[in-house]
């Protein structure tokens, strides 16, 4: 069965993570996947709106990392950073149902949604520090613009995993229902949305974020610079030796 399920159901894709047994961890195929679903709905005059949730008990353990290491991304174009340009440029509503496990990319794709919520399971965590690696997808420069840099530092330096209410107290979520209800909620916000004028939600979306679009663009190309780096330092590769073998990394002055 696919990872990545896409379904489409009036003027609504459906895309939902598919890969419960592993938390619905990110791999390059995944990624890839998801850009070209969002990439032919841009183009789908007939689709207004995008809803993205998970199936099982958590919404994305962001990668995969065994996946990763035999992949680790370039400062140049790869899966990630394909879905990246994607999410930036996808001009349509983009409407997130977000349950339990929400760790690293799992939380920063959320920053391009423009409606999340959250289930009272969920739980995000920005752990990229870590594992000796910075964060990625924009949110950088995303997270400190939108809640201050005091508690972006918090999130990000710290690694450290937040609740439901938390990321609503922050604004990184739209608000918090119960997880029974998560999927209908998320559904019901799509089905408004669909609803409304096409091309003047649209619109309402180009200029809301067309005034820090060329910024961000400059931040993931840093990012990307900045991660490749990382990935391959000598701090990363103990992280992951460490992660790997369930013991806590030993690292040495530079």
């Amino acid at each position: 069965m696919s990872e990545i399920i896409a379904e489409r159901s009036g003027n609504i894709l459906s895309i939902q993570l598919n890969r419960p047994t592993k938390k619905n961890a990110m791999t390059s195929s995944m990624y890839i996947m998801m850009a070209e679903f969002l990439e032919d709905a841009a183009k789908d005059d007939e689709i207004r709106v995008a809803l993205w949730h998970a199936a099982g008990d958590s919404f994305c353990a962001g990668n995969d990392l065994e996946d990763f290491m035999k992949n680790p991304p370039a400062a140049g174009e790869s899966p990630q950073s394909r879905l990246i340009h994607t999410l930036i440029n996808f001009e349509k509503p983009l409407v997130a149902a977000v349950q339990g496990a929400a760790i690293g990319g799992g939380t920063t794709m959320l920053t391009h949604c423009d409606f999340v919520y959250a289930g009272e399971s969920a739980k995000f965590q920005l752990p990229f520090v870590n594992l000796a690696l910075v964060p990625e997808f924009g949110s950088s420069y995303l997270l400190p613009l939108r809640f201050g840099y005091m508690r972006a530092a918090e999130l990000i330096l710290l690694g450290q995993p937040f609740g439901a209410l938390r990321a609503a107290e922050f604004g990184l979520v739209t608000s918090v229902v119960p997880d029974q209800k998560l999927l209908s909620t998320a559904t019901e916000t799509a089905q408004i949305l669909a609803e409304k004028p096409a091309g003047a939600v649209q619109a309402c979306k180009r200029l809301m974020k067309g005034a820090f679009r060329e910024q961000l663009e400059q931040a993931v190309k840093l990012e990307n610079q900045v991660f490749a780096e990382r990935v391959r330092s000598d701090e990363a590769k103990e992280a992951f030796r460490a992660f790997f073998a369930k013991r806590k990394p030993e690292y040495h002055p530079q």
